[in-house]
């Protein structure tokens, strides 16, 4: 691709990152499925492991299938750099370990994936790192929550499970004033419907197991990082702007400028932390990526037409989605993801938990699994499940409660979908 040129999303989503294989001329990107590369010499293999030169030591730390996955996603998001690992979950933790330490905090939504809440609010209390809960719609509030111990903001673009859309330009402010990153979830909404950098994001994380695969058959997660965050602007991050032990005092930021998080990120999170994604997931990721626009304009049209139905409902007491004009959400939207509200969001039934119950196994089309992003429209009732380990305090504040279903409308036809929510409606609200 020729340099200079600005491509669009489309040719991007396609083409980033990869090239014809050299030694075979493969045009789709082979799984290197090996563990170790041949160093071409005792010195070479020296400047690799002391990080003066780039290229593949060991498949828990680089791979060229995972490699050419880390570019594109990079170039989608308008990031300098990625890395990928095993998990959505280890992305989080893997974001987050360069910047804390015992003793410090982050400040994060109160909307967020119940695992998420679990993981920021028991899990990372092992690391001796603290979690600070806010509603982030009061942007005063995460100013306030913000101390000097305070090492970064993580929020999701749009929320799961309720769809609920950021005001990331806000949030950013606030982050910048602080001196801290803001750290995005963007899994809910892809690069395709929202790029949280151009909003301030200082680091974006992705479950790739969910939109960018779109089709449910690995897990895997990314960082991409903006490269726009000074690590040295004062003491608060001294894995990236102090010497590193590891590699004789190379300072990080110091020898590798707006890519010091990205290779850190390589170099000390997946060489000691391990979370690697194995090439074939690349594989399969990077083959979702190729259709991630067209599906995610089939989603988003899906989940309005639906979305509209639920609202006039009789049998529905609200509908989250923030593609609805009626949602508090719809301008923001606008702003934030004008592209679409993404498709998944809450509905609140009438009946109340057991509706909720009889709901879920009512429906024929929609698979009940915990996970969503797939081409199939998928249902859970996250109180009795993904959100089942919270108070109810705390589901209904991450918009997951007794009477609410989370839905993922997939690529079907619509009218095939509402037929089948209509059945089960009529099964659970009678």
């Amino acid at each position: 691709m020729s340099e200079g040129h600005t491509y669009g999303f489309d040719t991007l989503q396609i083409h980033a990152g990869a090239r014809p294989d050299p030694a075979t001329g493969a045009r789709q990107t082979p799984i290197y499925q090996t563990t170790a590369y041949v160093f071409r010499d005792a010195d070479h293999a020296a400047a690799l492991f002391n990080l003066q030169e780039v290229g593949y030591i060991y498949s828990r730390l680089t791979n060229p299938t995972v490699a050419v996955l880390q570019e594109r996603i990079a170039t989608l998001e308008g990031g300098v750099g990625a890395v990928c690992c095993s998990s959505g979950h280890a992305a989080q933790i893997m974001a987050l370990f360069p910047l804390m330490g015992p003793g410090l905090n982050v400040v994060v939504s109160t909307r967020l994936y119940g695992g998420t809440i679990t993981q920021m609010g028991q899990t990372i209390k092992r690391f001796g790192w603290e979690a600070k809960f806010v509603d982030f719609d009061d942007v005063d509030a995460v100013r306030a929550a913000c101390d000097d111990k305070t090492r970064a903001i993580f929020c999701e673009s749009i929320a799961n499970p309720g769809g609920y859309i950021t005001d990331l330009d806000a949030i950013a402010a606030v982050a910048d004033n602080v001196g801290i990153p803001l750290i995005v979830d963007n899994t809910s909404a892809t690069p395709y419907l929202c790029r949280p950098i151009e909003h301030g994001a200082t680091l974006v994380v992705h479950s790739t197991t969910k939109y960018l695969t779109g089709n449910g058959t690995v897990t895997g997660g990314c960082v991409v990082d903006s490269g726009r965050f000074d690590w040295s602007a004062n003491d608060k991050f001294p894995s990236l702007s102090q010497p590193e032990p590891a590699y004789h005092g190379l300072k990080f930021h110091e020898t590798f400028g707006n890519l010091a998080y990205t290779f850190h990120g390589i170099a000390i999170g997946l060489r000691d932390l391990g979370m690697t994604m194995n090439p074939q997931a690349a594989h399969y990721t990077l083959m979702g990526t190729e259709t991630l626009s067209l599906r995610m304009d089939r989603h988003v049209e899906n989940a309005e037409k639906i979305a509209k139905w639920l609202e006039t409902d009789p049998r529905i007491e609200a509908v989250t989605y923030a593609g609805l004009k009626s949602s508090p959400y719809y301008h923001r939207m606008e702003r934030i993801c004008p592209k679409g509200a993404g498709a998944l969001f809450t509905i609140a039934i009438k009946g109340g938990y057991d509706a909720c119950v009889k709901f879920v196994n009512g429906l024929e089309i929609f698979s009940h699994v915990a996970n969503l992003g797939d081409a199939r429209s998928l249902v859970i009732h996250s109180a009795s499940t993904t959100h089942r380990q919270l108070t109810v305090q705390q589901q209904v504040a991450a918009g997951a409660g007794p009477n609410v279903v989370r839905i993922s409308i997939g690529i079907e036809d619509a009218d095939d979908l509402i037929a089948d929510l209509d059945q089960a409606l009529s099964k659970a609200v009678s």
